[in-house]
């Protein structure tokens, strides 16, 4: 029997999408599911394959017997640069190992231990959160090859399993290292720049959020952005402080006609700013200074003026407190200089 489940969701341009969930179970047979953007494709692959079950025609391991690992990488690249262009770079870099190594084996052969083996030669070079990199770019492949694809019916890594990582660093400019930071981008050769990173400080957002942002996402009169596309596929909304706001207000005079992207690259992707952001850093001899720790900035910011640990994953749009513990000292001492103010000011002047 097949069950077709429809499930709404929001696609990268923030619209509502439908798509149908299909799941056969047939006696003899382990389910076999698929997902389809029309309910009619769902129906027509469910009846096919209900039909190859019965007629001894269905063989689950074939396609997983003719594709190999480099067929995946490939495959899971064309699907980053269309749907996150931004972040196509880094999973080349990242599938590009596992190509290397296991390029050749059929989808069939790799099996969780020969992933486990892959995963141990990598942490002979790498950091355990390294190597935690590489195999969940390989298991989110995997699991476009489970779902989308229809190549295998199972993802080997989630039975790999991952390194216990040691405690995200708390990186934040000091006073100093900010001013001459923002000092650096204005000098950029990038106009752009210095709205970008002022938006990174003041808001939190991740950069993948910030240069996909388009301009129906910002509401200037409100002061508020909307974030329709985040990494918790959680919709969210984030403030702009006024001082952003007269910023973007300039930035709009200028806006171009052919994207609605507030930072349009070439085409219809996001603007690239790696170049420019290096640029800047060195200017403002920043040392190990990397784009994410903007965020950082940020919630050691929030933590410092007296935020709560629930106010910040509001804020950063994380989905526990455990993500944002990591700032909890900063609130401590925040509260501690407090407490030693008031002691001074009501108990030791007494006494």
């Amino acid at each position: 029997m097949a069950s077709i489940q429809a499930r709404k969701g929001v696609d990268e341009h923030g619209k509502q999408r439908t798509h149908y969930r299909v799941q056969v179970r047939l006696r003899g047979f382990p389910p076999v599911g698929a997902t389809f953007e029309r309910k009619t494709d769902a129906k027509e692959w469910a009846q096919a394959t209900e039909a190859a079950m019965r007629d001894g025609t269905y063989f689950p391991q074939r396609e997983a017997k003719r594709r190999t690992v480099r067929d995946l990488v490939t495959r899971q690249l064309d699907s980053v640069r269309t749907r996150r262009p931004h972040d196509h770079e880094r999973q080349q870099w990242l599938l590009g190992w596992w190509r290397e190594q296991l390029g050749e084996y059929a989808l069939a052969q790799v099996t969780p231990a020969l992933i486990a083996k892959q995963r141990d030669e990598l942490l002979k070079s790498r950091s355990p959160a390294t190597v935690n990199r590489y195999l969940a770019a390989l298991s989110k492949a995997f699991s476009n090859a489970v779902r989308e694809w229809h190549w295998v019916h199972e993802n080997p890594v989630r039975r790999v399993a991952k390194e216990t990582e040691p405690q995200g660093r708390v990186r934040f400019l000091s006073d100093a290292e900010r001013a001459a930071l923002l000092s650096g981008c204005r000098q950029s050769e990038l106009p752009e720049l210095h709205l970008i990173v002022l938006l990174a400080l003041t808001t939190g957002m991740r950069r993948g959020e910030l240069l996909g942002l388009r301009w129906p996402d910002v509401d200037l009169e409100r002061r508020l952005i909307v974030l329709n596309k985040t990494k918790n596929r959680e919709r969210r909304s984030v403030p702009i402080v006024p001082e952003v706001v007269a910023l973007l207000r300039e930035h709009a005079k200028v806006r171009r006609l052919d994207s609605d992207l507030l930072f349009p690259g070439n085409g219809s992707r996001p603007m690239d700013i790696d170049r420019a952001w290096y640029v800047a850093v060195r200017a403002a001899e920043i040392k190990e200074l990397r784009f994410h720790e903007l965020r950082h900035t940020a919630a050691s910011y929030l933590a410092m003026s007296g935020a709560t640990t629930a106010e910040l994953a509001a804020v950063l749009g994380h989905k526990t407190l455990a993500m944002v513990k990591r700032y909890a000292h900063l609130s401590d001492q925040h509260t501690e200089a407090v407490l030693e103010r008031m002691t001074d000011k009501f108990f030791r002047r007494a006494s």
